[in-house]
């Protein structure tokens, strides 16, 4: 059976989902770099370190979008937690080989959103 790179990615989420570390160690490439607003090309043990422990957190996704650009997935979805919150991310995934090789995250805003609609929620003054 051939995957698609959106196959690919899906298993990941969902290796999160279910705390399936072996299922996640089988889509991660050992060269794996993760970049987010918190970390700048991080190498596989060190994401495993900070990141794979969130799964305890997370009750599932539900993906918006999947797209396939070559060798390029962009995943939006949004992510419910055990504790009822919930939240909407992009990530930009490079699969080459069946295993993911690079992730770009790219945070989005908590459900529901902390804005009234139409509104801007202004940022926490600096503190005096």
């Amino acid at each position: 059976m051939v995957r698609t790179n959106a196959d690919i990615a899906r298993a990941c989420f969902q290796a999160y989902a279910a705390g399936d570390r072996a299922a996640l160690d089988a889509a991660l490439a050992p060269d794996l770099r993760f970049t987010s607003p918190l970390d700048n090309a991080i190498d596989l043990a060190t994401y495993l370190a900070i990141c794979w422990p969130t799964h305890a957190d997370i009750a599932g996704f539900r993906f918006v979008r999947m797209v396939e650009h070559g060798d390029a997935v962009l995943v939006t979805y949004e992510l419910s937690r055990h504790d009822g919150t919930a939240g909407r991310n992009t990530e930009v995934l490079e699969v080459r080989d069946g295993r993911i090789h690079a992730v770009e995250v790219y945070f989005g805003w908590a459900l529901p959103h902390p804005a009234a609609p139409g509104t801007h929620r202004a940022a926490p003054a600096p503190p005096a």
